[in-house]
């Protein structure tokens, strides 16, 4: 396939107004999991704050990544291994500490579950806090506190104009030791110099081996801008600002209108041919679903026609040793359920609906059966499928039907 990364952004990206992951989007990303592509979540949140929407998103079970603090970390969702961090050196949160307190800006930074910080009354801290489910810990002396090395500290303001003017104050100040950027109109981060989601996305593609053509990213903020710029397709969320669609491919609709499901499933999963469709990492992913519990395997894919085995052993023969009827209709349901899969619109999804079947001989314990499903109606709002079950001698064990209804993402 043509792709196999896709990065999102969170915030004003992946989730709506709301703060939601809508069952659009969700259904469009666990499809484009279930295809071989990788999914990497790029947020300036801290990783404890992204990763319950990580898990949501199955990134555990499918092998996804989370970039966070805007790059200082990669973490790989399935192993809870680090793959890259890099931190401020604490000898320089005395000179932060001193700016915050003249300009009267709260300063906080992360660790572990809570945050730290000198003004824990602060509204922007507090919403902070509880966007990431983090504690909130009011600390006298910042820099004496925070005894770690930070992945990023932040200044929180409501006087704009004072923090635009210590981020160009910074930028020569500390050119060369520490990058900054405001991330919210109310917000100025301060990073480890060179990190941020394109740099450190490119260590994570040269790690997996990946060219910026197999990457698709989407974001709406100026945080993100450098990753879009290095990705090979880079969308734009409606809401997003003028110079960040700008910067990319094209714009797709707003966190509230499901923009991300539908870059996804126009960019993504409308390109994606049947002989694309990657089967060993099916059977993989598969492997302690009732497929795997059963030994069902796919072997074969197109528009119109899908294969898959079943050995006939102590999980799929009656106590008499033959092929139990139940697993012969698991393997014809396993069958058409990718079939209509296939065929099924991006912005669609497949629900089985009807399963029925004649068993004509018996396949006995010790022999692989196996399934060819064909499709003999393809509606609007149901495919039927006829799946014929053979023995490894090619002597017919049963014929099926199955029925799956095609209903639109809400």
């Amino acid at each position: 396939m043509k792709y196999k990364l896709l990065v999102l952004d969170v915030d004003g990206t992946l989730l709506n107004s709301n703060k939601e992951i809508t069952a659009r989007t969700q259904a469009a990303l666990l499809k484009v999991q279930q295809m071989g592509i990788h999914i990497v979540l790029a947020s300036g949140r801290p990783t404890n704050g992204v990763m319950p929407l990580a898990k949501a998103l199955e990134l555990d079970h499918y092998g996804g990544f989370i970039l966070s603090y805007n790059g200082g970390q990669i973490i790989n969702v399935q192993t809870g291994e680090l793959l890259f961090e890099k931190r401020i050196n604490p000898e320089m949160l005395p000179y932060l500490d001193k700016k915050a307190k003249k300009n009267d800006f709260a300063i906080f930074t992360y660790h572990k579950d809570y945050i730290l910080t000198d003004k824990p009354d602060n509204k922007h801290v507090q919403e902070e806090a509880a966007l990431n489910n983090m504690r909130v810990i009011g600390v006298d002396n910042f820099p004496e506190a925070v005894d770690f090395s930070p992945c990023k500290c932040v200044l929180a303001s409501d006087d704009e104009a004072e923090l635009v003017g210590l981020e160009n104050h910074w930028k020569k100040r500390l050119d060369g030791v520490l990058d900054v950027f405001r991330s919210e109109d109310y917000y100025l981060e301060v990073v480890p110099q060179f990190i941020n989601k394109g740099n450190t996305l490119g260590v994570l593609m040269a790690k997996l081996n990946i060219t910026t053509e197999e990457v698709v990213a989407i974001g709406d903020g100026i945080a993100d801008v450098p990753m879009l710029q290095l990705a090979g397709t880079s969308v734009a969320m409606g809401n997003a600002r003028d110079s960040v669609k700008s910067c990319t491919d094209f714009t797709t609709l707003a966190n509230d209108m499901d923009g991300v499901a539908v870059a996804v499933e126009t960019a993504i999963l409308a390109a994606i041919k049947p002989t694309e469709v990657p089967l060993d990492q099916l059977n993989i992913r598969a492997k302690h679903a009732l497929m795997g519990n059963l030994g069902i395997q796919y072997t074969y894919a197109s528009e119109d026609r899908v294969e898959a085995t079943m050995p006939v052993d102590e999980r799929t023969r009656q106590p008499f040793g033959i092929l139990h009827g139940g697993a012969t209709l698991a393997l014809a349901e396993t069958v058409a359920g990718l079939g209509s899969m296939i065929l099924a619109k991006p912005d669609e999804i497949v629900v089985g609906m009807q399963v029925s079947g004649s068993h004509m001989s018996s396949a006995h314990e010790g022999d692989t059966v196996r399934a060819v499903g064909t499709i003999i109606h393809k509606g609007r709002s149901s495919h039927v499928w006829n799946v014929d079950v053979f023995t490894s001698t090619d002597k017919l064990v049963s014929s099926i039907r199955v029925v799956n209804s095609i209903l639109k993402k809400k």
